[in-house]
This record gives structure tokens, sequence and C-alpha cells, in this order.
């Protein structure tokens, strides 16, 4: 196995080259993982894996009950809400199975909510019912007043989203797959049935391609020649409450889903957090990510009316990420089997559910139209994710799992140690919190965040970044 993010790039061709480390990057090089015979490379333009959309969602398990009924994407969500409920309890990667209300508002709303009930049929999934006023007001009963009724979808759930690239990149990695960090793509040729991939360290040499570039697929398919789709970056911002506000809400809270999107939902989290958002803000820039005070204002305007007591509780963290929607309604997974490569796009929020089945589908896609010989199966080895929980048993073998770092998210000295010798170690203090979730509790770093730098600064021989300069105060909003 090799993790490399700076010096030359391998000369000799791979077999398969994906571009993009996202979840669904990383689960397509995973289920290329169980071919012996396979050469495969994990591209990455940044310096850690799920940098992109992948780290900044709302992060629900979806049943697939509102997708467009024959659509790819419902085929897929409902594959792979299936596949990645059983490999999330093999490795250890948090779910929660909390259920979803999609609460009606008005007249139109309420209107609506038999035709998705007979929409969920459509998709195979038969346990939806309808709530009347009285009912949901009783299993919410912290619900804003006004709401008329309910859609219960009791499959939702909601599941660690950076967990999940991670194990899958992990046993990608530990069963032979090369992952090159620091590595955008920027020109592509082919000659001889090999793509030449010209990259800032150097160039990368392919038989087959995998585009999975996420907001960058489009440019990346330009490059091939192609220009099936155009990425838009639609900013969701997320105001992220204090654990203490988790009494508050019993199951995630969906709006009746418009064009844009799902709407601004109201959810817990599997670390016990409240989260109110997304917006959906169709943008220029692929870069930016930064919250605004308009949007988060709006946002706390529509929590005002879901869950009018969330308000009253701190807010830990704002944080804003960018989906890839195109002007299609469907993923935009295409084979190019002249040209040797395949394009995964189009592919939203629905995409850490579907990211087996995507993954699934790819590589037949690359056997059945590009002509890739697969060779024979092998069963991966399990991974298991970190417990987040303090173990007596841990502890009375090694004392470093019962020294706190962060006492708000309750990582030891020995968690981190773990992370930053693992086969995907964390080169910044955003790696390690995605892998630890220490500076990700109630203070944000601020107890917790020079002793974390130093570790973190130890392991990679390099100098601590700089403790800023103050704190933030009670009640501001911190960044994620």
């Amino acid at each position: 196995m090799t993790v490399t993010a700076e010096g030359p790039l391998p000369t000799d061709p791979y077999d398969v080259v994906i571009v993009g480390a996202g979840v669904v990057g990383c689960a397509i090089a995973r289920e290329l993982a169980r071919r012996p015979r396979l050469k495969v490379a994990l591209v990455e333009a940044q310096d850690d894996i799920g940098q992109g959309t992948s780290k900044a969602n709302t992060a629900i398990l979806h049943t697939g009950f509102d997708a467009a009924p024959g659509s790819l994407e419902a085929r897929l969500v409902r594959e792979g809400a299936r596949l990645l409920t059983a490999y999330a309890a093999e490795s250890g990667i948090p779910v929660d199975p909390v259920g979803a209300l999609l609460v009606a508002w008005d007249d139109e709303q309420l209107a609506a909510l038999p035709r998705l009930a007979e929409k969920a049929e459509r998709n195979e999934y038969r346990d939806a019912r309808l709530l009347g006023p009285a009912e949901l007001h009783a299993r919410e009963p912290h619900l804003g007043p006004g709401a008329l009724g309910a859609l219960h979808v009791p499959g939702e759930s909601v599941v660690c989203p950076w967990t999940t690239p991670l194990a899958y990149a992990t046993q990608a990695v530990r069963h032979g797959v090369d992952l090159h960090l620091n590595s955008p793509v920027t020109q592509v040729s082919r000659q001889d049935g090999v793509h030449a991939l010209g990259t800032g360290r150097g160039t990368l040499r392919a038989r087959r391609l995998v585009n999975a570039a996420g907001l960058h697929a489009d440019t990346l398919d330009a490059l091939l020649g192609h220009g099936d789709f155009t990425v838009t970056p639609r900013r969701g911002q997320l105001i992220v409450f204090d654990t203490l506000a988790r009494g508050l809400v019993r199951h995630i809270l969906l709006p009746v889903p418009t064009a844009l999107g799902k709407g601004v939902l109201v959810a817990p989290t599997v670390y016990g957090n409240v989260l109110l958002g997304p917006t959906a803000e169709d943008l220029d820039d692929k870069r930016a990510t930064g919250s605004t005070a308009e949007g988060l204002a709006a946002l706390r305007a529509r929590g005002a009316r879901i869950l009018p007591a969330l308000l009253d509780e701190e807010v830990t963290a704002v944080y804003a990420g960018l989906r890839a929607a195109t002007e299609h309604e469907d993923y935009r997974i295409t084979a190019h089997p002249d040209a040797g490569h395949v394009t995964v796009g189009g592919i939203r929020s629905t995409g850490l559910t579907a990211s087996l089945a995507i993954a699934a589908h790819v590589t037949a896609l690359l056997a059945d139209e590009t002509g890739l010989d697969l060779g024979p199966a092998r069963p991966l080895e399990p991974v298991r994710m970190r417990d987040p929980r303090p173990a007596a048993d841990r502890i009375a073998a090694d004392p470093e799992y019962g020294t706190l770092v962060c006492h708000c998210e309750h990582v030891s000295r020995g968690d981190i140690r773990d992370a930053l010798a693992g086969p995907i170690p964390p080169r910044t203090p955003e790696g390690l919190r995605r892998r630890t979730r220490a500076r990700a509790g109630r203070c944000q770093g601020t107890h917790c965040g020079p002793e974390v730098r130093a570790l973190l600064a130890q392991a990679t021989a390099a100098p601590a970044p700089p403790v800023k300069a103050r704190p933030p105060r009670p009640g501001e909003a911190r960044p994620a």
C-alpha cells in the first residue's frame, strides 16, 4: 500500500485511476480493491480524503422514498441504503435510525403528502404513513405551532459522513490501492490506449479512468472531450447546535421537497448535536464554502417556525458545503467505451447513501462497457472504526486511552496517537478532527487546541500552527 502527498508519482501505468477521493471515489476504490489482479490508484487534489462535498452534508442515510421513480438514483439509493446499513454495522460507523417526518405547514403541502406516500410505494418503500396533527405533535412535542400533518418515514437514519469515506479508503489502501493526495488533475491526453493525467506532482498513467471528481467532474469531463452536463455549485449553509439541544427533537424533520432540493431541515446527529439547514444557493464559485450573515439569518428564521425552542440553545458551529448540482435530475453515470473511462457526475446529497451501490455499478460498467478484465474477486478484511466511548479494558491495557485531550468529545491521547499512525494519517488539525472529533465539541478547541496541534506537529515533524489570538466568546457562531 502507498499513500503519498508529495514527491514524484509512479511512471508505470495503472489498470484503473479514480480521480476524486470523496465518498463515491473512495467507495469505488474499495470495490476495485476486491480484485487483486488490478493495479489501482485513487487520486485527490487536496491533502486528505473527503475534503469536498463529502465532509459538509446533512449526513442522512436515505431510504430513497422521494427519488424520481425509475431513475438510476432511485435504484442506487435503494440498494446503497441496504449495503451501507450492513457495512456500518460491520465497521463500527455510527448510525442512528431516528426516522423522518415530512411536515406540512400549509394546505398545499398537506395535499402533497398523499402523493409523496404514493411515490414512496413506487420506489418500493412501503412503510411510510400519513399522520394527523395530533399524532404529529405527540411525536414531536416541541414542534412549532401550525403544522397540519406529516408523512412518517421510519426507515430514514442519520450516519457519520466523515467515518464512512475513511473506512472505505482505509480498506482500499490496506488491500493495495495507491492513494495520491495533493495531485490535482489539470491535463489529460490519451495515446495507445493509455491516459496521461497531468498533475501538480507529475504525470499518472492509466489504462482505465474513472471521473469521480465531484464539483469538478464537468471540468474533467471537458478535458476528456465530453460535455454531457454542467456542475453548478449549490451552497448549503448549516448551523450546529450544542448537544444540550438533542432533547428537543426525536426525528429528522423534513419540509415538503421543492425543485431546489429537500429544503431546510432539523435533524439530530449521531454525535448528539442538532443540525439546522441547509440553504440552497446556486453559485458560480466552486470554492465558496464560507457562511454568510444572510444565509444564517434565513436559517434561523426557518428554524423559528420548525422548532422555536432550538434558537434558545447555544450554537456550537456553523459550516457550509457545496453540492454538485447539474441541469439533470438524475445521476450522470456514463461509460465511454472507446475512450476507456467512466464518468460519475451529478452525485448530490444522496451520494453518501448510494456510494456502495454506485461503486458496484461503476465496476460493472468498467467490465461490461470498457472491457476491463476484473479478474477473480476476494473478500476484504473488515475494518473497525474508532469507538468514541472510553473503555475500561482499553485503559487498563494502555493508560494513554485514559488520558483525555479533548474533554468535550472524550478523545484521548491514545485515540489521537492511533489516528496519526493510521493507514491514512491526517495532515491538518481539521483532518484529525474528522478522524477523532478532537476540537469538534462545545469549546471548538479552545481548551484542547494547543495540545492537539502539538501532537500533530510531533507526528508530522512540522511546526505547530499559531494559536488564534482570542477564543470565541460565549454565544458566538464558531467555525466548523
